[in-house]
């Protein structure tokens, strides 16, 4: 197989002008490809990429052009770089008339196949690319969860550190996009000193999230039964629909309560019990769940995550053409009065 690494350790490869003559950057998250693209584009020092950088596009070229272009020599410099992008956009067919110049490369050419949104599934192609002794990277979707771990260390790796609640405002901000995350996380670099925190107010007055009225608020409203706060959260949202989306906020209240479920369960109880048990990464994350566990049931949690279920299917239009904002204070209203035992009556 061809070699394949992280981003982080490619990143560093091609700072230190560690090169290989074939790399494969493929994938459906765009933020690193896009990222190694522009390392490519700069390999070269900018008085040599008149003839020495090559930039081609699969859908409008063929692969006997390709090979063609990378086996020239370099005109007064010791390499050329050839990107060849969209590559996800041509079949499998296409790159096989390419494998013989991939399986034995030009010593002097870096040749950058770039694939933005989609993995190329060939296995000839990486066994060609690891005969040649090139790089496979594959950038694939960051995982749900993943996503709080890769913010903090992108806010470590900028000199700043975080406070959980900012943390979490982020995340339910940003999601799992890493364009946003980084996007985001470089306003509050450029916008506080050095080794600063970041905190739920710089967060408001750099990014815009109300530190106040998110689904991180509402949901440790709902875990604390605070009825009133809860209300003054949904309204908010209501008069902010294009930001607050019931359908976005909805899968949060349901993994609270999943997670209760999980906790109210969980033979060992302490905090290095329960977050063994939840794959929880720090005891910040215990935030919601131990008021939850004094406030919720079993039965309600069951009959809560019925209640959102029923929400999900309902806001998606089946049995109801209600508004979706109608809809979520029904959902909210039968979380918080779900008290009944099924059992007794």
């Amino acid at each position: 197989m061809a070699d394949t690494v992280t981003y982080t350790a490619l990143r560093n490869s091609l700072a230190k002008k560690q090169y290989h003559n074939i790399y494969l950057i493929h994938g459906e998250e765009g933020y690193y490809i896009d990222e190694l693209a522009g390392l490519f584009e700069n390999i070269l020092p900018e008085s040599e990429r008149d003839f020495n950088l090559y930039t081609m596009y699969a859908p409008q070229t063929d692969a006997a052009t390709v090979a063609e272009a990378c086996q020239r020599y370099p005109m007064m410099a010791d390499r050329q770089v050839v990107i060849l992008k969209e590559a996800q956009a041509v079949p499998v067919a296409w790159f096989n008339k390419l494998l013989p110049y991939i399986e034995s490369p030009a010593p002097t050419t870096i040749l950058a196949i770039i694939a933005r949104g989609a993995a190329i599934k060939s296995a000839t192609l990486t066994k060609s690319i690891a005969k040649g002794k090139g790089v496979v990277f594959e950038s694939k979707r960051l995982a749900p969860a993943a996503v709080t771990s890769t913010i903090r260390d992108f806010i470590k790796e900028k000199g700043l550190s975080v406070e959980d609640k900012a943390l979490a405002m982020l995340q339910d901000y940003v999601g799992s996009d890493l364009s946003r995350i980084y996007n985001e996380i470089d306003k509050m670099t450029v916008a506080l000193p050095p080794n600063a925190m970041i905190t739920p107010e710089s967060i408001e007055r750099n990014i815009g999230v109300s530190k106040d009225y998110n689904n991180f608020e509402l949901i440790a409203a709902i875990a604390r039964r605070d009825v009133e706060r809860i209300y003054k959260i949904i309204n908010y949202f209501r008069r902010d629909p294009k930001n607050h989306q019931p359908i976005v906020t909805t899968p949060l209240i349901f993994n609270f309560f999943a997670n209760l479920l999980t906790a109210l369960y969980a033979p060992d109880k302490s905090d290095r019990g329960l977050m063994n048990e939840l794959g929880f990464k720090w005891p910040g994350q215990l935030t919601d769940i131990k008021p939850g566990l004094t406030n919720y049931r079993p039965w309600q949690i069951i009959k809560n995550i019925s209640a959102i279920r029923q929400f999900d299917a309902q806001s998606k239009g089946i049995c109801s053409r209600a508004d979706q904002f109608d809809l979520f204070e029904i959902l909210i209203f039968q979380l918080l009065n779900n008290l009944n035992n099924p059992n007794h009556p």
